[in-house]
C-alpha cells in the first residue's frame, strides 16, 4: 500500500511539473492596466492572459519595427511585403495556423543580421516579442480589434507605463543605433530629453508642423497621451 500510495504521489508531482512549465512558457499578451507592475508587457509572469488582440498586441509591433523608410510601409513596399495592416500583413508569404512556414516570421527569427527583419543596426524584436507573434499566428492570427485596453492615466511612472509605451510604439524608429530625427526613446535619458523639451508631447498629440508619431499606426489613446504629460510634469522621473 505504501508503494503505491508514493507512485501515486511522484505522478501526480510529474503531471503538476508539467503543466506549470507549459504554463510559464506561454506569454501573456500586452496588458496597459494598472493591476500590476510591468504596465504594456508582452510576456510578463505577472500579468493577466486575456488573449492576443491584433490591433493591441501585434499591430505595434510591426508599425514601430518595419515601417521605417525603405522597409515595409505603403510607399516603399520593400521586397512587396507591407505591414502597416491586418490585411497587409497577412497578404504575403503568411501561413494562419503555422508560424515556422510563415516567412515574416522566418524573417524575424533569422540568427543572420543580413537577413534578420528589422535589418541591422536596427535591434532585433524582443524574444516576447517573436514568442507573441509566434503565438498569435500558430492560433490562426485572428484579425481582433473589440478589445479595448486597460489604460490608468494615474499610473504615470517610468517603468510601468512611460518604457512599455516607448518599447512597443516607438523605439523601432528611435532607438540608439537608429534615431530618426535624432531623438532616442529607448533609453530613460532619451526618452526624458525627448518629454522635457516638449519633441515628445507634441509628436503624439499629432500636432500640426511635425511629424505624427507612431509613424504610420494609430494615434496612441487619450489616456496613454495624458500619462506622458503627467509624467512630464512630475519632471520625468526615474520612478
Amino acid at each position: 500500500m505504501k508503494l503505491i500510495k508514493i507512485g501515486t504521489a511522484i505522478a501526480v508531482s510529474a503531471i503538476m511539473a508539467i503543466a506549470c512549465q507549459h504554463k510559464a512558457n506561454t506569454p501573456a499578451p500586452a496588458n496597459t492596466g494598472s493591476n500590476n507592475n510591468s504596465g504594456n508587457n508582452t510576456g510578463g509572469n505577472n500579468t493577466v492572459d486575456t488573449g492576443i488582440c491584433f490591433s493591441r498586441d501585434i499591430l505595434p509591433i510591426f508599425i514601430a519595427n518595419c515601417t521605417q523608410s525603405g522597409c515595409h510601409n505603403t510607399t516603399d513596399k520593400a521586397d512587396g511585403y507591407v505591414f502597416t495592416s491586418y490585411e497587409t500583413i497577412t497578404a504575403k508569404g503568411f501561413v494562419k495556423g503555422n508560424a515556422s512556414e510563415t516567412k515574416l516570421y522566418k524573417a524575424i527569427t533569422d540568427n543572420d543580421p543580413n537577413d534578420r527583419m528589422p535589418q541591422a543596426p536596427s535591434a532585433p524584436l524582443s524574444n516576447a516579442q517573436m514568442t507573441l507573434i509566434a503565438r498569435w499566428i500558430n492560433e490562426g492570427a485572428n484579425n481582433k480589434t473589440d478589445c479595448g485596453t486597460a489604460c490608468d492615466s494615474n499610473n504615470f511612472t517610468y517603468s510601468a507605463a512611460i518604457k512599455p509605451m516607448m518599447d512597443t510604439y516607438c523605439k523601432g524608429c528611435h532607438s540608439s543605433t537608429s534615431a530618426s530625427g535624432g531623438v532616442v526613446l529607448d533609453t530613460y535619458d532619451g526618452v526624458k530629453k525627448a518629454t522635457l523639451n516638449g519633441r515628445l508631447l507634441q509628436a503624439i498629440r499629432q500636432e500640426a508642423g511635425v511629424s505624427a508619431m507612431p509613424s504610420g499606426g494609430s494615434k496612441l489613446s487619450t489616456c496613454q497621451i495624458a500619462q506622458v504629460q503627467k509624467w512630464a510634469v512630475a519632471g520625468a522621473p526615474n520612478n
